[in-house]
């Protein structure tokens, strides 16, 4: 791999001990996917920010990357929390466990990162733009960022985003060539998609199908920001998909890229059976609807279901900025009054959420409902926001 003279003095130390451990990462990387140089990164976003995720290892490597005086070059984003930095006394959160997720963030803060943590940046402020390269980690936001926005990102790790984050670089291989971009599988949908929790069934199925590959959609009539961020993230959990296009909405699908391409078929019959291979549970405790964060239009939509909800609790996880914009418009009011519970800074994925009591847990994610029986350890109702808050399955 090529280096400029200044990455050289990285390489061999000349600007300290982390910076040359962050970049021997890098190289190291580089070198093993076949990157050919180095090139600079707008923005970093970086996961394994909840305690529970990274545990103590973790918080000690950030904690020593602090106090050896590492700053972040470029700006960079952080994955969510594992509790509400703000509300996390009200709603049972454990002391001790708080304590350690309070000084990661602390760590970060003297790093240099903002204190986002989201899985959603692009609604609370880092919006790349079409070409810009990235170093993102958090899967649904690699799969957001390169699809609907047309930014350039690898679905990078924790480490190697913080890296990029610490050096301003990232290897320049895979989603950053644009040959890679291409679709590799024609996935062809028949029938009507209700809602952002339908795409998220279907981008469930499509990733179990398609794996790491590539996927065109062709046949989705009509999609916006919540059912395209519901279709990506399903699709990276339940395979590896970084990049989709869908065809007449996304920037890059281009129908002549499709040509000769394996054709899967998609429809009601397949979004039936992700609801119900998901479906772990019966009656849930809880609900918790934003997975990935809740954006505004979520937030009001849930608002005005949630006299329907019965006596269980409610939790709508979105990240800071859009509470404190929901503060400022009164949509928290509203959902509050109507017995809800807006949650900042974390989800139930990454919470300790198995030891405030719950066994059995309401969502409209795909995601949430692939990760929290093995994460959280309980059962799951995979279902649209009106039947889960109206009492039905």
């Amino acid at each position: 791999m090529y280096l400029s003279r200044e990455q050289e003095r990285m390489l061999e130390g000349e600007e300290g001990e982390v910076v040359e451990r962050m970049f021997r990462l890098l190289v190291r990387l580089g070198d093993l996917y076949g990157a050919d140089r180095m090139i600079p990164v707008s923005s970093c976003q970086v996961s394994g920010v909840s305690y529970k995720s990274v545990g103590d290892p973790g918080l000690e490597f950030l904690e020593d990357l602090a106090e050896k005086g590492a700053r972040v070059r470029v700006r960079t984003a952080l994955n969510p929390a594992g509790l509400d930095l703000e509300e996390w006394r009200e709603m049972g959160f454990p002391e001790d466990f708080a304590a350690k997720q309070l000084r990661i963030l602390e760590a970060f803060r003297k790093l240099g990162a903002e204190p986002t943590v989201t899985c959603t940046p692009y609604l609370a402020g880092v919006v790349p733009s079409r070409g810009e390269h990235l170093a993102w980690s958090e899967s649904s936001a690699v799969a957001f960022s390169n699809s609907v926005l047309g930014a350039r990102t690898n679905r990078e790790g924790g480490p190697s985003a913080l890296a990029a984050a610490i050096c301003g670089l990232t290897p320049r291989y895979g989603l950053h060539l644009e040959e890679n971009r291409r679709p590799t599988v024609l996935v062809e949908v028949e029938g009507e998609l209700e809602g952002p929790w339908d795409f998220g069934a279907l981008g469930y199925w499509a990733g179990r199908e398609v794996g790491g590959e590539i996927p065109h959609f062709r046949g989705i009539k009509k999609a916006g920001t919540d059912e395209l961020k519901a279709l990506g993230a399903a699709m990276a959990a339940s395979g590896a998909v970084a990049l989709f296009h869908v065809e007449g909405i996304t920037p890059e699908a281009d129908p002549e890229k499709t040509r000769g391409l394996e054709r899967v078929r998609a429809g009601r019959e397949e979004i039936r059976r992700s609801y119900e291979l998901l479906t772990t549970g019966e009656e849930p405790e809880l609900v918790v609807l934003g997975c990935p964060h809740a954006s505004p239009e979520e937030l009001s939509r849930a608002a005005s279901l949630l006299e329907k909800r019965g006596k269980r609790p409610v939790w709508i996880c979105t990240s800071r900025r859009v509470k404190e914009e929901a503060s400022r418009s009164g949509l928290r009011r509203k959902v509050e009054e109507a017995g809800g519970r807006l949650v900042a800074d974390t989800c139930a994925v990454v919470s300790p959420l198995e030891r405030l009591g719950f066994k059995t847990v309401g969502v409209d994610s795909a995601k949430a409902a692939h990760y929290l029986p093995g994460l959280c350890g309980v059962k799951v109702v995979f279902s649209s926001p009106e039947k889960l808050l109206g009492g039905r399955k």
